[in-house]
């Protein structure tokens, strides 16, 4: 796949690098699963490597996935992975997850470490834009309100798309997670201070971000972890 050679990855949150990699060091790795770790070494060659879940956020997403006993799951940008077999290794053996990704090349680099690591049965990895997908799924009444669990981590532009259908599959009670919600800190910046080539999804972000905020079929909390989280617990 083609990507754009001007994007770069955005800042880390803390605005301190060094910060950051103690939370990794003294929290994160020591308790990254090994598949995990392998998977995210795996990755980091790759020139679109921060397109990966960040570790710490990973860490949360691990814990909530927990929290909420999820079994049925859906992810919206899958990249290499690395989320999805977090997601894979936190659910039950008859846990089942719909992985939607237009990158099958980037996919193909964790594929082999996710089927050694035995969750390969749970994913149901689909090759596409992902708004087809959701379409298609909402034609099927029986899928309505059934995901216990959804993470989406791709073209921001399409968030409140995406928000607006997995708010009809995702179960009263289950929980939405949207990842770069706080674009390196550029979200909180005057746009004449942002990189021109971040400008457009900077506005992306902060449009969905008071939108999602003024949604009353949620409680919300945005976490300042990773390139920023927002979770949403649906309502009704």
């Amino acid at each position: 796949m083609n990507y754009d050679p001007n994007l770069k990855a955005n800042p880390v949150i803390l605005q301190s690098e060094e910060l950051y990699d103690y939370i990794l060091e003294t929290n994160v790795y020591p308790r990254e699963p090994a598949p995990l770790k392998e998977l995210r070494e795996a990755s980091a060659s790759h020139p679109r490597a921060f397109f990966g879940t960040n570790p710490d956020a990973g860490q949360l997403m691990a814990m909530l996935l927990k929290l909420v006993n999820a079994k049925k799951t859906i992810e919206i940008g899958v990249f290499t992975g690395y989320s999805l077999l977090l997601t894979a290794l936190n659910i039950p053996k008859d846990g089942q997850i719909i992985a939607i990704d237009i990158d099958r090349e980037a996919y193909n680099i964790g594929e082999p470490i996710i089927k050694k690591s035995g969750v390969s049965k749970k994913i149901n990895f689909i090759e596409s834009p992902a708004l087809p997908i959701l379409d298609k799924l909402l034609e099927e009444k029986t899928n309505l309100g059934t995901f216990d669990f959804a993470f989406v981590d791709a073209d921001k532009n399409n968030y409140a798309n995406y928000h607006e259908r997995l708010m009809k599959l995702v179960k009263v009670g289950g929980l939405l997670l949207y990842d770069n919600t706080l674009w390196g800190g550029a979200v909180a910046k005057p746009e004449d201070q942002v990189p021109e080539n971040k400008r457009r999804l900077r506005k992306h972000t902060i449009d969905f971000n008071a939108a999602v905020t003024a949604d009353d079929r949620v409680e919300l909390c945005h976490v300042p972890c990773g390139d920023g989280l927002i979770i949403c617990r649906r309502l009704c």
